[in-house]
């Protein structure tokens, strides 16, 4: 387990991101959900990442719901403000916003302090669980007056009340994490798509402030919605078709990770939890399969000559500390584990998790 930051409040080095448990894109049962958060605990998973916007409330309802069945005390738990939900039309379905399910609220974007204590409240009930360890402002780019001036603060506020014990912001860029990391207080920032095998533009400005400032980065997005899972013509690159030169990288790293006999989605969770300001990698899930092997990937030892092959080639930037081959190790604690056959028995490709 890592401690976040200063807080005392500890994550196990794989997390488990429950967009896709809110329907993300795409109907899941609620059985099916529940099998996915039981078997990401059964698979050492001990720090879970939900929200509000995540289906409009679904995620929080069914992971809450999972949870209840499970030691509280022995898990993370981390959801988000800046989104407040109130009833909405309900005369048509949430897909515009990447989620199938019924309109039945609408987001409303409020970085104010009753804004922010509001909707910690709300998801307290949807989650029925006693408290929330970890509270990140959400997607605060074009709000950062009233995130820094008021969003922040309450944060703040809420964690020397001891009501949460961790406190951050979660966005898909890195300019604005690094001014919380630089100018606030923050215990943990979690940064989506921005430190990847295809992208490592945080090891500019947010990776070395959080070192210097001694504040935790959670990685989101490792696959960079779906393009490291599974390259291939059809794949997605931050939730678009991904473009053909980064295609053709991700193929080239996809080859050379299987001819040093690993996979490429073990070489992406390996190199995002590399970084020593990292505390843990966010994998997404829509059913106990794909929990499952994510848990396989992150434990599988990658090669040292991949590593030393990937920075001959030029294909990693100069900075970014690699990992060498180690033993297996858990999702939760790193101690070694015997992780069985490597081999996915599911598309991994749309199941990441987002800021």
């Amino acid at each position: 387990m890592n401690t976040l930051g200063r807080s005392g409040v500890r994550v196990s080095p794989l997390g488990l991101g429950t967009a896709a448990i809110g329907n993300l894109y795409t109907e899941v049962p609620d059985r099916q959900a529940h099998d996915t958060v039981t078997a990401a605990w059964e698979q050492g998973v001990r720090y879970f990442d939900t929200a509000p916007h995540y289906g409009l409330g679904l995620s929080e309802r069914r992971l809450g719901e999972a949870l209840r069945e499970h030691d509280r005390d022995a898990c993370t738990l981390s959801t988000k403000v800046g989104r407040r939900l109130e009833p909405g039309p309900g005369d048509g379905d949430d897909l515009v916003n990447g989620f199938a399910v019924a309109d039945s609220h609408r987001r409303v974007w409020d970085f104010t302090a009753d804004g922010v204590r509001r909707t910690l409240e709300a998801s307290l009930e949807r989650l029925g669980l006693d408290r929330i360890d970890v509270v990140y402002l959400h997607d605060p780019d074009d709000h950062a007056e009233q995130a820094f001036r008021e969003g922040y603060p309450a944060l703040e506020k809420l964690r020397s009340e001891g009501v949460v014990g961790a406190i951050g912001a979660g966005m898909n860029q890195t300019a604005m994490l690094t001014r919380f990391v630089r100018d606030t207080d923050v215990d943990v920032v979690l940064c989506a798509g921005r430190y990847t095998l295809l992208d490592q533009s945080a090891l500019a400005d947010l990776l070395p402030a959080a070192e210097e400032r001694g504040a935790s980065v959670v990685i989101g997005g490792a696959f960079n919605s779906g393009l490291l899972a599974d390259p291939r013509p059809d794949a997605t690159y931050d939730y678009a078709r991904a473009p053909r030169e980064l295609l053709a990288r991700a193929l080239r790293l996809k080859t050379l990770a299987e001819r040093h006999g690993t996979t490429l989605r073990a070489a992406a969770l390996a190199f995002c939890a590399a970084h020593p300001a990292v505390a843990s990698v966010l994998v997404g899930a829509r059913s106990a399969a794909e929990i499952q092997d994510g848990a396989r990937q992150f434990a599988a030892p990658v090669p040292a000559a991949f590593w030393q092959e990937l920075r001959d080639s030029g294909l990693v930037a100069a900075g970014a500390p690699l990992p060498t081959e180690k033993p297996e190790k858990t999702a939760s604690t790193g101690d070694p584990v015997s992780t069985g056959d490597p081999a996915s028995t599911e598309d991994p490709a749309n199941t990441e998790e987002t800021a």
